[in-house]
């Protein structure tokens, strides 16, 4: 028989036709049609009954643990209301809500089957880990996102700064400019806020460092007086700010794509709306799904407006730097920083031989090979116990 010419319904209809007529037994036809007895009277009894005579949806006609069209609702608003959240930060939030959810899968598969998730957005989540801090406050990363215009034409230079640890962000300032001034006034207040980390792990710009190799700037300066060791990313590696980048990544894939700011007033407000929802609200995979609020605390390092003179123990010689940044040391002049202008600090004798330490404060600012009069180190270290400087049998590694 031509089964190939012929769609499934139409070889049913002829079988039960051919039934219909006598001419040949039920069995005799079950066989040249190639089914069994019971699915011949299976067909039989639809046509009698007038039943569509097409297969039916094996699926069953109750489904216990089908997702109820309330919690649906939920996971399609909340997606909706934050497009770039996933799975699993739904399922949490709406846990935290209150609500019971179903598995991570089961929420990844009503996006899918609403159109919520692209091909190449599943492709590109993947998962990575990085190294953390211990204990929150140990280092903040700063960095200023990337500018960008607002409607009434002012480019808006976005600050944030993340605790390590915790991933708590503790700032999302609109700025006018990426200056000194305008960016110690916002650490000014989060110090007041939240006390002071031990250190600061920032970029090579502007105001953090200097892209020349002659000398600090004055808020690296201002930061040592306050006893916070400043640390610079390697230049052209954003990797070693692996938080702060991941966090600028989810503030422009969760608002500034797919928000507009009037101006910087009102896109100071819907930064701080946004700061609520990371710290408070959205889950962190990174933190085993919990909030950055709850890891953070304040530091007990406290910020003091005033900053007491310094006192330099142990056998060394006190100097001061001159007005335009330059040390004299054996009628050799070095040049630091003009923000070291007319400070004073201790000069020690280095573990390297032939060489002396320059020391600000409790931070070694200078290495000095006295021999061959140049300056081999420009770089800022805690004068002891350097995190960097791991110590293994003596030696450095």
């Amino acid at each position: 028989m031509p089964w190939e010419s012929k769609t499934v319904e139409q070889k049913r209809i002829e079988f039960i036709h051919e039934v219909q007529n006598g001419q040949k037994r039920k069995s005799v036809l079950c066989r040249e049609y190639e089914i069994s007895r019971p699915t011949g009277d299976k067909w039989l009894k639809r046509f009698s009954e007038e039943e569509n005579i097409s297969n039916h949806s094996s699926a069953p006609f109750h489904q216990p643990l089908k997702t109820d069209p309330v919690t649906e609702n939920l996971i399609l608003e909340l997606r909706n209301e934050y497009p770039a959240l996933g799975a699993k930060k739904i399922k949490r939030i709406l846990e935290n809500q209150g609500n019971t959810m179903p598995c991570v899968s089961t929420v990844n598969a009503i996006l899918k089957r609403n159109n919520c998730i692209t091909k190449e957005a599943s492709l590109a989540a993947t998962p990575y880990k990085r190294f953390e801090k211990e204990h929150p406050n140990d280092m903040w990363q700063a960095d200023f996102k990337g500018h960008f215009p607002l409607i009434d034409g002012v480019r808006c230079h976005p600050l944030n700064v993340l605790d390590d640890c915790s991933r708590f962000n503790l700032c999302i300032d609109a700025k006018d400019n990426e200056q000194f001034l305008s960016t110690k006034m916002s650490f000014e207040r989060l110090f007041r806020e939240f006390g002071t980390p031990k250190v600061l792990l920032c970029d090579n710009g502007n105001p953090w460092g200097t892209s020349q190799t002659t000398g600090y700037t004055h808020f690296e300066v201002w930061l040592m007086k306050h006893e916070i060791l400043t640390v610079h990313g390697r230049i052209k590696h954003p990797q070693t700010q692996g938080k702060e980048e991941r966090f600028n990544q989810t503030f422009t894939k969760e608002l500034l794509n797919l928000k507009s700011f009037k101006n910087l007033i009102d896109a100071q407000k819907q930064f701080n709306e946004y700061r609520d929802f990371y710290n408070n609200i959205r889950p962190h995979e990174a933190l085993n799904m919990e909030v950055p609020a709850s890891k953070y605390h304040n530091s007990k390092r406290k910020y003091r407006d005033n900053v007491s003179d310094w006192e330099y123990t142990g056998n060394c010689e006190i100097r001061k730097i001159k007005n335009k940044g330059f040390l004299s040391l054996q009628g050799q002049g070095y040049f630091l920083s003009e923000a070291f202008g007319d400070e004073t600090v201790g000069i020690y004798e280095s573990q390297e031989s032939n060489c002396i330490d320059v020391v600000f404060r409790n931070f070694r600012i200078a290495r000095v090979d006295i021999n061959e009069k140049f300056i081999i180190s420009k770089r800022c270290y805690l004068f002891k116990n350097d995190p960097r400087e791991l110590v293994n049998n003596g030696q450095k590694v």
